[in-house]
């Protein structure tokens, strides 16, 4: 028999799926009936114009979905067991007994479901001052492209991992480059490789708070961490942060026991302070005597303009009260979702059991090319290379801002890390400025989502990691531009 299909050469969906979807219709329709007899697929590629190759392509789908069935010797049919619902589906409502049960969340998705759980809106513009990227274009990718060709000619990664803490080697790699680098004291067997600094967060928050226990943090702090805390049931304690970085006086003097407290001493976040000596050695000294627990995120220390960097809070003590959180994330590109922890000798067996139960292992292929990586001098080259390259970014940023905005704009904090933050003299709300910015292609960030308590207002995180000079000089003459307009 011969029945007439409409294909659209125009389309762009390929023939053969317009002729499945035209079949299927007559199909459902009862316009080709049960056991109905089909052209061969020579007949209806003739009748229709196309390949014989496309009609056999469709017929193929149909078969393997049960629309169609083969006779060996005679031919191809409309399949015979097709569900009489199915052709003759009725157009119904449901019914309130229809209705689904409410879903009844844990007091973690509870908890979880009162904030915003993703991750916050960035600005699209051509023109983004968005922090928490590297330069991705000065990444080394025809070396890291070698070491994963090298790596990949092996197959001693394609196995589960035999040790959850992470890769051997890595390891190793990582515990002598925070012994040269950070001064941190460690051992291979205390790092536990994790999937970014936000794992290794969640997995201290599981394993050490529980609902109820108090978490000092900096105020302002990292969202993020506050948000891993607060999911976890703890209560929140911010602590002021001034040039010398967290006020451990003002932590000496809170009420009640705290269990655990966040900083962000090399370069908090996002203020950019560093936290001072005396500070680092009373934070210890307190933690000691209160049996509390450090958490030091060490997310930027690498990128130091003035000096050379800080040494880790961790190495000034015996280690025993503080851990230590890195992450290659933003030393090398975001993707590379390679973070570790350095634990008290005490804690890595459970931490192990832990990183086992929420993920198994972080995967091997690329921890064996980040080893490789170090091992072979490579970070260490393009740290140096990219230190004097941030150094000139953020050079741009300083001058665009004295030059557009003079005593009107203060920079914070020391000169270091990927991002600075700016507090503006302007009575124009945040929310307005940025509206008026966004409309002329540039993307603002402001630091008030950074504070637990009430923010201080026209304060704002810029990065100058993505922009050039040129790009960097117009956002700010924009900005400066938009701010007189509306305060005139």
């Amino acid at each position: 028999m011969e029945f007439t299909l409409l294909l659209d050469p125009h389309s762009p969906v390929p023939c053969y799926q317009q002729i499945y979807a035209a079949l299927r219709q007559k199909i459902l329709t009862g316009q080709l009936a049960p056991r109905q007899r089909l052209p061969s697929t020579r007949a209806l590629a003739q009748s229709l114009g196309v390949a014989r190759a496309t009609v056999t392509q469709s017929y193929n789908q149909l078969i393997s979905e049960g629309y169609l069935q083969t006779v060996v010797g005679s031919g191809t049919y409309v399949g015979d067991q097709l569900p009489e619902t199915l052709l003759h589906a009725p157009d119904t409502e449901p019914g309130p007994s229809a209705s689904p049960s409410p879903l009844t969340l844990s007091a973690y998705g509870q908890r979880l479901a009162n904030f915003a759980a993703g991750p916050s809106t960035e600005p699209n513009t051509p023109i983004s001052f968005r922090y928490g990227r590297p330069a991705l274009d000065q990444v080394p990718l025809g070396i890291w492209r070698q070491l994963l060709s090298r790596r990949c000619r092996r197959a001693d990664w394609l196995d589960y991992a035999a040790d959850p803490m992470g890769y051997g080697p890595l390891r190793g790699a990582i515990a002598t480059y925070l012994t040269q680098a950070r001064a941190v004291q460690c051992h291979p067997d205390q790092i536990l490789i994790t999937n970014g600094t936000q794992q290794a967060l969640s997995l201290a928050t599981q394993l050490l708070v529980s609902p109820g226990d108090t978490v000092a943090l900096e105020e302002p702090s990292y969202l993020s961490a506050r948000r891993i805390f607060a999911s976890q049931g703890a209560n929140l304690h911010p602590i002021p942060v001034d040039g010398d970085g967290l006020n451990v006086d003002i932590l000496a003097d809170a009420t009640g026991p705290i269990r655990l407290v966040y900083v962000t001493p090399s370069h908090q976040f996002p203020t950019g302070a560093v936290l001072s000596l005396p500070r680092r050695l009373a934070l210890l000294t307190w933690a000691q005597r209160q049996g509390a627990l450090i958490l030091e995120d060490d997310y930027d220390s690498e990128y130091r303009y003035g000096g050379r960097p800080i040494p880790a809070l961790q190495g000034l003590g015996s280690g025993q009260s503080v851990l230590y959180l890195g992450t290659f994330s933003k030393v090398l590109f975001p993707s590379l979702r390679i973070g570790y922890m350095v634990l008290p000798p005490a804690l890595g067996p459970i931490f192990s059991r832990a990183k086992w139960l929420a993920d198994r292992q972080v995967p091997t292929l690329e921890q064996a090319v980040l080893a490789d990586f170090i091992a072979e001098g490579h970070l260490e080259r393009h740290i140096r290379r990219m230190r004097s390259h941030y150094d000139r970014q953020r050079q741009a940023m300083v001058t665009a801002l004295q030059t557009h905005f003079g005593d009107r704009a203060t920079i914070l904090g020391d000169k270091a890390g990927l991002h600075m933050m700016v507090r503006f003299q302007t009575d124009i709300p945040d929310a307005e400025l940025i509206a008026r910015a966004e409309q002329a292609g540039v993307g603002l960030i402001s630091a008030a989502p950074q504070y637990l308590g009430n923010s201080p207002g026209h304060e704002f995180i810029f990065s100058f990691t993505e922009l050039d000079a040129d790009a960097i000089a117009t956002g700010i003459e924009k900005m400066s531009t938009i701010c007189a307009q509306l305060q005139s």
